[in-house]
């Protein structure tokens, strides 16, 4: 190689590693962006319109990206199917497909009746490798773990792969398309012993994606001095 030729390969790797810089600060500002929030039971009042905004509340992305090679082996977006959530998902969905007020009642009653029972988020990723995409594989390239800063750490108790996600999820989800998997994962609310799977201390939790590749967790800060009740086993009010 010439010198002209090393000092254009030179500049060319300085220019990747501030373009990758760049990326990593900007996906870092991005995560101190993201609002904080609360697991907090009770009513709530929201109009049809207000699911964008709440949507975007409980949702993260995150991408990992090997700086070696500054290829994208895995991008992850996650909603977290809060109460709060799912109050705001029944409403919009109540009015698109004009429910009646017994059915939306129902509806809602039963949807927040499951989110005392398991953490539930909506998954949609894409690997470098299309097989990579499979969560349910017997050896999979990537392991799912619900994680908290008090070091609690749980396995799914179910990976549902969507297979062919249609106008709801679509529409619910818009970060579905058809380069992406889809999945709906589960993760018990509480330990065999009793113990929550969220601390009711923890300041965030989140889904941590790891495997040979390396690792990358999507984050929900906490409020700061409010308790997560429902980690607690706390009862509040129903509706």
């Amino acid at each position: 190689m010439s010198w002209p030729e090393h000092q254009a390969a030179r500049y060319a790797c300085g220019m990747w590693r501030r373009a990758l810089a760049l990326v990593l600060v900007s996906s870092a500002l991005a995560a101190c962006g993201m609002p904080a929030v609360q697991l907090n039971e009770g009513p709530r009042e929201y109009a049809p319109t207000d699911y964008e905004l709440v949507l975007e509340r409980w949702t993260r992305s995150a991408d990992l990206i090997v700086p070696s090679n500054l290829d994208n082996v895995l991008g992850v977006t996650a909603t977290y199917e809060s109460w709060d959530f799912r109050w705001a998902y029944v409403v919009r969905y109540a009015e698109d497909y004009r429910l009646t007020v017994d059915q939306r009642g129902a509806l809602l009653q039963r949807s927040l009746s499951e989110s005392r029972q398991s953490h539930e988020f909506y998954v949609a990723l894409y690997a470098q490798r299309h097989k990579w995409n499979d969560l349910t594989a017997d050896d999979p390239a990537w392991i799912v773990r619900l994680i908290d800063d008090q070091g609690s750490e749980s396995a799914p108790t179910s990976i549902e792969p969507i297979k062919r996600p249609g106008a709801i999820e679509r529409t619910y989800f818009p970060y579905t398309s058809p380069w992406r998997s889809a999945y709906r994962i589960s993760f018990a609310k509480f330990r065999a012993d009793g113990r929550p799977t969220i601390s009711p201390r923890a300041q965030w939790f989140g889904l941590r994606f790891a495997g040979a590749q390396g690792h990358q967790a999507l984050v929900w800060d906490l409020k700061s001095g409010q308790r997560n009740r429902q980690a607690a086993g706390e009862s509040g009010p129903a509706f």
